[in-house]
This record gives structure tokens, C-alpha cells and sequence, in this order.
């Protein structure tokens, strides 16, 4: 577990007497082509090579630049996750006075559930908002956001990531989170920073890949997985083996959701009535094709 935070907070300005020398700024210029990323980090990469005498002799640069990465790593997923909330929190409000419309118009309430299992529909992030904390999820990864008081400091978190276990809180009070995860993470790929000092963002990486959460800590609400809407846009991304995992994951989840058969219950019947054609001599009539 890694820890990104206001490190700056507690730091004292230096006197006039223990500054140092002013470092000479070296311009630097390229062009960044979205589809080539790394082609632009490798220039950045030896143009720091070139000019810095020191930096890449260092035994913690590597460390410092996957550091840098993590944290904006970090941001990106808050910033997603906050756009997401922002859309659902638009979407809730209008769902909201649909309802009183109807409420006045008939005198009935109405309510949305998951008629078919009873579970809560996931949040546009296919996680879940509840009172202290919201979460949202991809198949990878899981982005946690906890409010705090604003001008809370890092120092003053206490945040403790086990690879099935997650507490989250405030020093003197009780944990605001504090229970057994729903499945395991990789503990030493996570990571947690205080956001604007007013909210505990933490990003948990998934052991298994391949699955969506139902609830971050066992005893949560669960929210049905069946109606998750995993960003197409992403797949491109994938090798093809997981994109074809993946894309199975989302046709088996369409199907349930209509009621109809999953791609390994297609591929029985598929068996099981070739099986028949090669056996026409055969009583079939107890058979079930699924």
C-alpha cells in the first residue's frame, strides 16, 4: 500500500539566510501524439537524462517516477469518478421530481427497485453511493471516496489496506469503514491520498480481474451486477484473450437480464442437437435442451 498525500502540509518555509541558490531552468520543447504516449515520456526521459548530471544516478529515481505516475493515476480516477457521480447525482434529481409529478397527479408514490433479484442498480460508476462513502468499479480496479471534514490533513487519517480486509478513518474517531473486503486485492498495488482536504480517495486493485464487486465490505448493500455497464471504449485495450473474456462476461449479463439462455447454456443445446440428429433412432422425447 502506498501512501499519496499533502506531504507539503507540515513543511516550514526556509529563512531568508538557509534558502538556496535559484537552479537555472532549461527550456523544453516536443509535440505529444495521444496515440503515442510513451514515445513522449521516453523524450522527456532523456532530455532529463541529458540535463540532469544526477537525477537518474539516484537509487530512489525509479521510485520517484513511478511514484508521479501512481498519483496521477489517482487523479485521473478521482476526476472520473467525480464526473460519474456528477451525472448520476443529474440524473437522481431527475427521477426525483418525475416522481413528485406523479405523486401529485395520482396520490401513489412510486419507487424503482430491481424487480427480478432485489438487489439495488449500481451507480453510473457500477459501484454503489451510500451515506458515509460512495465506490465505483471496473473490472481491474476500485475507486473509494470518503467525505472528511474540510482541511483535513493526511496526518490526521487513519488508513489501513489488507489484501481482504479495508479500515478507513479519523484519528480519535470511529473508523468510517471497517470490514472484511468482498474479495481480495493486491494490497501492495494500492493506494490512498487526501483529496481538496476534504476527501479520502483510495484506489484498491483487484486479484481477480475477471469480476465485478457486488459491495466493497461484506454486509453492505448489494447491488445487482447484472446491470453493469462496463465501457466499451476500454475493450480495445485488452488483449484478446480477456477482451473475449470480457465480451462473453457482457452477452452472459444481457441474456440473464432478458431471460434467456448464456452462451454456455447455447453451447449445450448447440451439443446436445447435433447429438440428436446423429441419433435419429433415439428416444429424445425426455430430454431438456436447457
Amino acid at each position: 500500500m502506498a501512501i499519496i498525500s499533502d506531504y507539503q502540509d507540515e513543511t516550514q518555509t526556509p529563512s531568508s539566510s538557509s534558502q538556496p541558490k535559484p537552479s537555472k531552468t532549461i527550456p523544453f520543447s516536443s509535440t505529444f501524439d495521444p496515440s503515442k504516449p510513451t514515445a513522449f515520456l521516453e523524450k522527456v526521459f532523456d532530455f532529463i537524462a541529458k540535463e540532469s548530471t544526477d537525477f537518474f544516478d539516484k537509487d530512489s529515481a525509479e521510485k520517484m517516477v513511478l511514484s508521479a505516475v501512481r498519483a496521477a493515476k489517482v487523479k485521473k480516477a478521482k476526476a472520473v469518478a467525480a464526473e460519474k457521480a456528477k451525472i448520476a447525482s443529474q440524473e437522481k434529481a431527475k427521477a426525483a421530481a418525475g416522481i413528485k409529478v406523479n405523486d401529485e397527479k395520482s396520490g401513489v408514490g412510486t419507487e424503482k427497485k430491481d424487480g427480478e433479484s432485489g438487489l439495488a442498480a449500481p451507480n453510473q460508476g457500477n459501484g454503489m453511493d451510500l451515506e458515509k462513502y460512495s465506490w465505483t468499479q471496473t473490472l481491474q480496479e476500485l475507486n473509494v471516496n470518503v467525505p472528511v471534514p474540510n482541511g483535513t490533513k493526511s496526518g490526521f487519517v487513519i488508513c489501513e489496506i489488507k489484501k481482504n480486509h479495508l479500515k478507513v478513518g479519523l484519528k480519535g474517531q470511529p473508523p468510517i469503514i471497517d470490514g472484511e473486503l468482498y474479495k481480495f486485492i493486491k494490497a501492495d498495488e494500492c493506494y490512498w491520498s487526501i483529496e481538496d482536504q476534504s476527501t479520502v480517495s483510495i484506489l484498491l486493485t483487484k486479484h481477480d480481474q475477471m469480476d465485478w464487486w457486488k459491495c466493497l465490505v461484506k454486509g453492505d448493500p448489494l447491488i445487482n451486477t447484472q446491470k453493469v455497464e462496463p465501457e466499451s471504449s476500454k475493450l480495445g485495450e485488452l488483449d484478446s484473450e480477456t477482451r473475449m473474456t470480457v465480451e462473453k462476461m457482457m452477452f452472459d449479463q444481457r441474456q440473464k437480464s432478458m431471460g434467456l439462455p448464456t452462451s454456455e447454456e447455447l453451447e449445450k443445446q448447440e451439443m446436445m442437437k447435433k447429438f440428436m440428429s446423429q441419433h435419429p433412432n433415439m428416444d429424445f422425447s425426455g430430454a431438456k435442451l436447457s
